[in-house]
């Protein structure tokens, strides 16, 4: 007999960071579809409160969090609401990122250190305090949002303090993921290509960068809700058991040409 794959979330719990909009509430959407109780945070109380007001709708558990994830004392207090308010700690999505559209040499030193203490802080401390929880339990799921910019570059798009970040991820993902494993905590990320969320509206918004995004993904789209979402949940379930320290590329294809 096999013991097929089991993609349920039931009886879970799962943090997701940047969860008010976009990437992030889908995902936080998709694992409490999938059977998890889900703590959701933002860095704007209403946006936070609405995303988990969905999740309760869903008939699943929710609390939510309005804290920046670059204050490491709130992350921790974070991870600790988790477990206070829904029982545990299963999952943890590190979502929230933050860019600035400026060519490198417009770049500020306010821009850099936004960018930088969102995107990579944020990441690190937030699995730190994750996974402080999880070593107990002897297991535990680290899903990081990368970014297809972490291994291309698009002539005319702007990226290099986010890109910078984005790989760093990456690597920090394979990092945790030796580091944990002793701990059966499996680290994996996803890098999404373009998708229509708030992130990116203005870029989409211009005809002219629409049509040379779609024209460089193979699939010709941008992504939609499903294509993170499925990634996801397979990520953060038992069927992925053996898979840790890898990024998949959700693009479309981009990071192929």
């Amino acid at each position: 007999m096999y013991a097929y794959p089991k993609y349920d979330l039931k009886s879970k719990v799962a943090v997701v960071t940047g969860a008010g909009q976009g990437l992030g509430k889908w995902i936080a959407l998709a694992l409490a579809d999938a059977g998890a109780d889900v703590l959701v945070n933002a860095l704007h109380r209403e946006s936070a409160e609405k995303t988990s007001a969905e999740i309760r709708q869903m008939g699943r558990r929710s609390a939510f969090v309005a804290a920046d994830v670059s204050d490491v004392e709130a992350v921790r207090a974070m991870m600790a609401t988790a477990e206070e308010e829904l029982g545990g700690l299963d999952i943890l999505v590190n979502n929230a990122g933050v860019n600035v559209h400026k060519p490198a040499i417009d770049v500020t030193p306010e821009d850099f250190t936004r960018i930088v203490d969102i995107n990579a802080k944020g990441v690190f401390f937030c699995s730190q305090a994750a996974a402080a929880r999880m070593m107990p339990r002897g297991a535990g799921k680290i899903i990081n949002v990368a970014s297809s910019v972490a291994f291309l570059v698009r002539a005319g798009i702007p990226n290099s303090v986010y890109a910078m970040t984005k790989a760093g991820v990456v690597m920090l993902t394979k990092a945790l993921a030796e580091e944990w494993s002793r701990f059966n905590i499996n680290v994996n990320a996803v890098a999404p290509g373009y998708f229509s969320t708030p992130f990116v509206e203005d870029r989409l918004r211009d005809r002219e960068m629409y049509n040379t995004i779609v024209s460089s993904t193979p699939l010709g789209r941008v992504g939609s809700p499903e294509d993170i979402m499925g990634a996801c949940v397979f990520l953060a379930s038992a069927a992925s058991s053996y898979i840790t320290g890898q990024t998949i590329c959700i693009d479309g294809g981009r990071t192929v040409l």
